[in-house]
């Protein structure tokens, strides 16, 4: 199976256990992927609010706390929960193709 130009391979499956993270990049953008009860989520890694990395908070459910000021997102959605922050983080589509965690970064 070939990739779309878009997808990028970011881990395999059983890499991240359920409620786990994992950061990654894709060009020069700084990413998030999750792992919830339900599946796998991939948002943008930056807090829009202080400019620090979501891979450093903590993951409660699908719901990623930064650690700098405790704002708060859906990691489904991206939609912000809590403030400091009230732009949403960008989210992206996760597909999973036999052991790959694919994320569509376009």
């Amino acid at each position: 199976m070939s990739l779309a130009a878009n997808h990028v391979i970011v881990a395999r499956v059983g890499e991240i256990p359920v409620g786990g993270k994992k950061k990654f990049s894709s060009g020069a953008r700084r990413l998030l992927i999750v792992h919830c009860d339900d599946g796998y989520y991939a948002t943008d890694d930056t807090c829009t609010h202080a400019e620090s990395s979501l891979a450093e908070g903590t993951l409660s459910g699908c719901v990623i706390e930064c650690a700098l000021h405790g704002a708060r997102f859906d990691v489904k959605t991206g939609e912000v929960l809590a403030l400091p922050a009230f732009v949403p983080l960008r989210t992206y589509p996760v597909t999973v193709s036999g052991d790959e965690i694919q994320v569509d970064v376009a």
